[in-house]
Formats: structure tokens, sequence, C-alpha cells
């Protein structure tokens, strides 16, 4: 035969919309010509697609080869189309057998020896492959993610001859057992941190409601000890979370069976571009945020970020999603993460600090703390400074409690909110607010009062009843009591000197 169809994936924001690698051979002067949108990286196969067939002895077509990566109008890129063009030159040659070649998708880059290695996305891929009933071919590496998928056929293999002796049926590819996924992962304890009770007991409520929260103090406070404890506070992920999280890691290539289970914890830094850190590029591809999907982004030195970084966080901090736009694609990410920041009260670090000067002037600091927009700070629910301890005090403080009786609480407080209204506090909408926050009239005179006084917005206001709510969750109470709406306020005070 003289054409052979092969199928295959590309990969569109989460989705895997399927790709017929069509090969055709026909007389005239030798050329191989790749058609279909192909980027950079997949036109650059054909040299690699012909390396690996003659280093693995196969006979590569005297004749003009045409490939056609349909349909046309979709992009596609990187080296994942590698294997289906291989394996359609061996089968439009009569090299293989090409009877079963309809029952496989495939994809794979080659090395020059014919080493297959692995790509990104195979979770999507194998979500799609088992809707369209077909086995898929692809590289080890990549087994263990798209094994996560069920009633799918998933066919790893080593090098190109692998595959070739599958059709050919000399020797056939055995099917992936399973992955061997990790057991609960551990996390750093909270009982490391000592002193700073208010501020485990901000964690703690964070946790409860996955509410986004802003830790302030001058350097050496524990801001980033305390952060990269909150993962480990949050309760374990469900196998739906712990799928979507793995689908976005496989995304860009990370995934990690054995943190499988574990809260994704990311802490990009200050220098990361808006891109880099919301998503982009010409074939849209996730960022940090969609990264730390059902998890916690944690960003150190937030002043230090660029404005325009910090204004893109605003639309997912709202939604729990971030949609890309380009020329020719539109992808849309979830991004439903825990926010997390941390900031030094002056450019120095040291205003308010009990034992250090300040060295900054009073313009300084209004410059500084201006690098942060009154709407971004309006959506961080808690804040709270991180003060600084004496060698005495960090001495004599005791141990905290350690993280699994925290989470324990935890755990409890957010069965309270599924079996009320089926999601976390934080992310209640407004009209839904009124309905699941129910206040006495004690605490609903003294969240109006604060109101008047602090000058808080609408927006304020509904997260401040959010976060009363998780507090008196914690608490085991059913009504949001006067205590509960003082301590949310607490944490709305915002920045001293400025701040919402």
């Amino acid at each position: 035969m003289s054409l052979a169809l092969i199928k295959s994936r590309a990969l569109a924001g989460m989705d895997a919309p399927e790709v017929t690698v069509e090969v055709h051979l026909a007389g005239g002067l030798p050329a191989v010509s790749l058609v279909g949108l192909p980027d950079t990286e997949v036109k650059e196969a054909r040299d690699r697609v012909r390396a690996a067939l003659l280093t693995g002895q196969f006979e590569f077509p005297n004749k003009r080869v045409t490939v056609n990566l349909a349909p046309a109008d979709l992009p596609k890129e990187s080296g994942r189309f590698d294997l289906p063009i291989a394996i359609g030159i061996l089968a439009a040659s009569d090299q293989i057998k090409a009877a079963t070649l309809d029952q496989y998708e495939l994809a794979g880059e080659l090395s020059l020896s014919g080493e297959l290695r692995p790509v990104r996305g195979a979770l999507a891929m194998a979500w799609r492959a088992a809707q369209a009933g077909r086995a898929l071919i692809l590289p080890l590496e990549n087994a263990a993610e798209a094994a996560l998928v069920q009633g799918i056929t998933i066919l790893p293999a080593r090098n190109l001859l692998e595959v070739a002796a599958h059709f050919n049926g000399h020797a056939t590819l055995t099917p992936y057992s399973g992955a061997v996924l990790g057991n609960e992962p551990v996390y750093p304890d909270l009982a490391d941190v000592r002193g700073q009770a208010q501020a485990r007991r901000l964690l703690e409520v964070a946790a409860c409601g996955l509410h986004s929260l802003l830790l302030y103090g001058p350097p050496g406070t524990g801001k980033s000890m305390l952060a990269s404890r909150l993962p480990g506070l949050l309760p374990p992920l469900s196998e739906a979370e712990a799928l979507e999280s793995a689908a976005i890691q496989s995304l860009e290539g990370r995934f990690d069976p054995a943190r499988f289970r574990a809260r994704p914890f990311r802490s990009p830094h200050h220098s990361s571009s808006a891109p880099a850190l919301v998503g982009g590029g010409m074939i849209p591809r996730p960022g940090e945020i969609s990264l730390s999907h059902h998890g916690v982004l944690f960003l150190d030195e937030l002043p230090e970020f660029d404005r325009r970084v910090l204004e893109a966080l605003r639309e997912p901090l709202e939604t729990g999603q971030i949609t890309i736009s380009r020329a020719t694609s539109r992808a849309e990410f979830p991004a439903r993460f825990q926010f997390v920041a941390a900031m030094n009260p002056c450019p120095c670090g040291f205003l308010g600090h009990p034992k250090r000067a300040c060295r900054c002037t009073p313009d300084q600091v209004a410059r500084y703390r201006g690098k942060l927009s009154g709407p971004l700070l309006d959506r961080i629910d808690l804040t709270m400074e991180a003060g600084s301890l004496s060698a005495d005090e960090l001495q004599a403080a005791p141990s905290g409690e350690a993280t699994s009786a925290v989470r324990a609480r935890v755990i409890a407080a957010h069965a309270r909110q599924h079996a009320r209204q089926g999601k976390a506090n934080a992310h209640l909408a407004a009209g839904e607010v009124e309905t699941h926050c129910v206040a006495d009239d004690k605490a609903k005179a003294l969240l109006r009062q604060a109101i008047e006084r602090l000058g808080l917005s609408a927006r304020a206001y509904h997260r401040s009843l959010r976060v009363a709510r998780s507090i008196a969750d914690l608490a085991g109470a059913e009504v949001i009591g006067a205590a509960h709406v003082a301590e949310a306020v607490q944490y709305r005070r915002g920045l001293p000197g400025g701040g919402p």
C-alpha cells in the first residue's frame, strides 16, 4: 500500500483532540513534506524519524513522502508525532502489517537511535482514547499517568523496534498493569514553628475555609515557614481532585506518581513574568496558578512582583479558572488555588521592628506598598503580622500543635461545610453567602459597625462573613456569633498605615 492512516492526539488546553497522521508515498524525487500546521518541533520530525528508521535497520522509502496532520487548522507542537509518523511510513511501505492500525492511537518522541522519549499530556490523551475505544501506545515513562484513566488498554514501549514487532506479530506489547501511586504524602509539621500562636491560628482558619491570606513582617519571622505548612493542614485530595491536578501536571510533563495524592505547593520567584504565572504561549500552556490547582500558590516578597503580574491574579482569584486567548487558539485552564502571600512591611524590612531601626523614608514605604492595588488586597481574606521574636522568647516558646491535630479539626470543619453547602466557604458565591452564613443579631450589629469604621467594600463584607462562617465551623457552631465576627474582622484590618 502507498497510504497509511495513524491515529494520534494533539493538545489544546486541557483537551487532546484527535489527529489523523496520513502518510502517502509517491513516485518522484525523494523528499519528505510535512503539512497540517506543524510547528518547528514537528517539522524536525523528518530528520529524527529518518535516523530512527535507519538505525533500526528499516528501509527509508526512496520516494516522495507526504505526511499530513489532519485537521489542518489545529496547531500541532512537540515531538509527540514522531512515533505515528514512523509507523505510518513503515505501514505505507509494507514493512509492517497495517490490518490492526485503526485499533490503536500512538504518541511518542523518537531519539536518533529509535528510543522512545516521554511526551506531555499523556493523561489527557488516555482520557480521549478511552472515549474513542482505542488502545494507546506510548513511551514507558508515560505509562503510569496514562494508566490513571479507567477503561483503556495502555501499551508502553521502550523503542520503535518493539512497536514494529507488535504490529508484525513477532512480539506483543504487554498492557500496563497499573500505576504505583504514593500513599498519604508527608508534609512539614506545624509543630516545628515556635511561637507565632496567632499566625498558627490564622493558618487553621485559612485551611478550614480555603481562604487566601497575606502574612507581613520583618525578615526571619517565619512567614515562609508558616506558608509551607499550609498544604499539610488541608483535607486529603479526593480522587477527582487528584486526577484534575495530575492532568495539569501531565500537560507540563511533571507528573510524579509518588505525589499523586499530595496537594501542589508552588512558589514562583518574584522575577516571574505574567505568562509564567497565569499561562501563555502561542499554543497556550498552563502557568503557576493552574499548576497550583487544588493546592497552594505562595508568592513570597509580594511587592517585588511586577504589578501587571499581580493584577493578572484578580480574575482567577474570583472565578477559579483562567482563559488564555491567542489569534489561532483559545484555552481554559482550572485555577482553583489557595493564594498565600508574604511581604516585608517596608523595603528594608524593619519598619516596626522592636530592636532594629527602619532606614526607609515615608515616601519609600508608600511606594513599596503602592505596588499592591486596592482591588487585589480586597480579594485577600486574611491579613496578619508575623511579629519578631527575641532569642529569649524563641527559646522559651513551647512547640505548637502538630499538623495532625490541627488537620483533624480542619477535616471536621470541612465535613460540616460540604454537608451544608457542598463546597468550601471561600467558594461561596455572593448570593449563597446570605443563605449559608447565618449570623445572630449581635454578630450582624458588630459586622455593620466594622463595615462603617473600616470602610469595607461589598466584596470585603462578603469575605468577612465567609471567614466568620469558617471560624464558626471550627467551633462547631450552627450560627455565626459575635465572637466569630470579631475574629474575622480582626483579620481584615490590613497593613498598618495602609491596605484595605
